[in-house]
C-alpha cells in the first residue's frame, strides 16, 4: 500500500512540473474541459431531475401527517440534494464515465508505447497527459454539481406539479425557508476534491498499466473502483470537518 502511495505521490509531483510550452498544455486543458463538462452534461441532467423528483415524492410520503407542515418536504429535499445527492452521486457517475475513459486512454497509450515515445522526445509525459485532466476535472465537476443542484430542485418541483402530493407553493416555501449558504460551500468543496480524486487515481492506474488490452480493461476497472471508494471516504471526512 505504501509503495503504491509513494508512486502515486511521485506521479503527481511529475505531473505538475513546469510545462515546456504553456500553449500546448492550455489547449489540452480546454479539450479536456469540453470532454468532461459537455460530454457529461446529459447524463448528469437526467440523473439529477429523476433523483430530485423521487426524493421529493418519498419525503412527502414519509411526512404525510397533519402535524407536519407540507413545506418541510421542500426543505429536506433541498438540503439533501445540495449536501449529498448532487455532489456525491454525480461524482460516482462521473467516476464511471470520465474515470474509466481517462484510465483506458492513458493505459492504451502505455501498452502501445506512445508514452515511451513522448519521453524519448523529451516531453514530460505525466505533465502532458495527466495535469490537464486533473485541472479540467477540478474545474468542470463543480460546474456540473451546480447544474445538478438546480436540476434536482427543479425535478422536485416538477414532481409536485405532476403528482399533487405537495402543492408547488408549499414546495417553494420549503425550498426558500432557512436556506444556509454553507451547504453550497460544502457541496463545492466536495466537488473540487471529488474531481481531483477521479482524475488522479484513474490516471495513475492507466499510467502504470503493463501488458495488453486485457490489462487496460483491468486498470480501468481498478481506477473506477478505487475512485468510488475514495469519493465516499472523502465525502465522510469533508462532511465531518465542515458541518
Amino acid at each position: 500500500m505504501f509503495y503504491s502511495l509513494g508512486k502515486y505521490i511521485l506521479l503527481l509531483r511529475l505531473s505538475f512540473r513546469r510545462p515546456e510550452k504553456f500553449s500546448v498544455y492550455w489547449a489540452e486543458v480546454m479539450r479536456e474541459m469540453v470532454s468532461i463538462g459537455l460530454g457529461s452534461l446529459g447524463i448528469i441532467a437526467i440523473i439529477s431531475i429523476f433523483i430530485g423528483a423521487a426524493t421529493t415524492i418519498q419525503v412527502a410520503f414519509q411526512l404525510s401527517s397533519p402535524l407536519v407542515s407540507a413545506s418541510i418536504a421542500g426543505k429536506i429535499a433541498r438540503d439533501s440534494t445540495i449536501l449529498e445527492f448532487s455532489p456525491t452521486i454525480s461524482a460516482l457517475v462521473l467516476a464511471g464515465r470520465v474515470g474509466s475513459s481517462i484510465a483506458s486512454q492513458i493505459g492504451t497509450m502505455r501498452v502501445t508505447e506512445q508514452i515511451d515515445a513522448l519521453e524519448i522526445m523529451g516531453v514530460n509525459a505525466p505533465g502532458y497527459l495527466i495535469s490537464p485532466k486533473i485541472i479540467a476535472s477540478m474545474t468542470m465537476v463543480p460546474l456540473l454539481v451546480i447544474v445538478s443542484i438546480c436540476l434536482g430542485i427543479g425535478g422536485g418541483y416538477l414532481a409536485c406539479v405532476l403528482s399533487g402530493d405537495i402543492t408547488p407553493d408549499d414546495y417553494l416555501i420549503g425550498v426558500r425557508d432557512g436556506f444556509d449558504a454553507l451547504t453550497v460551500q460544502v457541496a463545492l468543496v466536495k466537488a473540487v476534491v471529488f474531481g481531483f480524486i477521479i482524475a488522479s487515481i484513474c490516471a495513475y492506474q492507466g499510467f502504470y498499466t503493463s501488458g495488453g488490452a486485457l490489462e487496460v480493461g483491468q486498470s480501468s476497472t481498478r481506477g473506477v473502483v478505487y475512485s468510488c471508494v475514495m469519493i465516499l471516504f472523502a465525502d465522510l471526512v469533508i462532511t465531518r470537518i465542515m458541518l
